[in-house]
């Protein structure tokens, strides 16, 4: 934006505090705003789908490799490996999120921030396909606390997916990755392991694992997971249709709403609603190194999982750095003949 001049400062400020206060991934949402900015509606559609595609076509090329029926052992190897580390990935994205929500709550309001985080942690280790219900719950009692007045906000209503299986029900757990997950990244994690694995039964634990993984060691937002569980429940055709409706809104969201960014930002219910919705969405991320790491299966896993806690939490490595490492010291297991989930 400096460089090019696309922008004002302001502009840019405003854009990502929106993008920030909407459900879905915000680095997403922020390029799609910026090339609305400069080309209007075609703009906005030919830029996102420059930031998405990209890493949407390598996570399903991958997704082929670790996903398939038969993989080669030093693939299941390492995305055993790979799979291993997702826990700590997960807990360090979470703890690092924790100083400055913590700092932005009042001191009046810092009970409820534990409580807040304390439901979203707990509804992430117990009922991750309904957290989101939680998310908004959190984000609409605080904002409920804040407003001296007897009014009650308007219940908010999900709808059930209409299909215990096939593209309705893929379709409906895209949406709720890419519409209702309030804070982005991991907190999809336990929206999505719930139906993929337990529900529907798409991919095993350790395939979910895998596809986790390959989000994470792909560019692009965290939101690309959906196309490889796409690809789990219908193949390439699946995970183009996951990634399809998983970012749908993301789009919506900006083509339609971009013009009020402005107003969104300084909206003072958005902000009580963020803060609220805010710290339990950190508490999902942290809850969801529970299941994540019950899904192991292997002792030599368990070890992988304490050296990349090491190297995330101690030694403040890398994500990327730290999935490779994982996933080549599963392949030399899987080599030497140890023992694969």
């Amino acid at each position: 934006m400096d460089e090019r001049g696309w922008l004002a400062a302001g502009d840019f400020e405003d854009a990502l505090a929106a993008c920030n206060l909407l459900p879905g991934p915000a680095s997403t949402q922020l390029s799609i705003y910026c090339a609305w900015r400069l080309r209007g509606r075609l703009g906005g559609l030919l830029g996102g789908a420059a930031f998405i595609l990209p890493g949407l076509i390598l996570i399903l090329a991958l997704a082929v490799l670790f996903l398939a029926s038969a993989p080669p052992r030093w693939a299941l190897g390492a995305g055993a490996g790979a799979g291993a580390a997702v826990a700590a990935v997960a807990f360090d994205a979470g703890f690092g999120l924790v100083p400055s929500s913590w700092q932005k709550a009042a001191e009046a309001s810092r009970f409820r921030w534990v409580a807040y985080l304390a439901a979203g942690a707990a509804a992430s280790a117990t009922i991750g396909p309904w957290l989101v219900l939680v998310l908004l719950g959190c984000g609409v009692i605080e904002l409920t606390l804040r407003r001296a007045s007897m009014l009650t906000p308007a219940p908010v209503t999900l709808v059930a997916a209409g299909a215990s299986s096939g593209l309705l029900a893929l379709s409906w757990v895209a949406f709720k990755v890419g519409a209702l997950s309030y804070g982005g990244g991991f907190v999809i994690v336990p929206l999505m392991q719930g139906d993929a694995v337990n529900r529907y039964h798409w991919l095993t634990d350790q395939q979910f694992l895998n596809a986790v993984a390959l989000g994470q060691i792909t560019p692009g937002p965290v939101v690309h997971t959906v196309a490889a569980v796409g690809y789990g429940a219908a193949g390439v055709g699946g995970g183009v249709l996951a990634a399809l409706v998983a970012f749908a809104p993301s789009f919506a969201f900006i083509l339609v709403g971009g013009r009020h960014f402005e107003s969104l930002r300084r909206a003072r219910s958005a902000r009580d609603f963020l803060d609220g919705a805010g710290p339990a969405a950190i508490g999902a991320i942290l809850g969801s190194t529970i299941p994540l790491a019950r899904a192991l299966d292997e002792p030599w896993q368990y070890g992988v999982l304490a050296a990349a806690s090491l190297l995330l939490l101690v030694l403040r490595r890398g994500v990327v750095l730290t999935l490779l490492l994982a996933g080549a010291v599963g392949a030399l297991i899987a080599v030497a003949g140890g023992p694969l989930p």
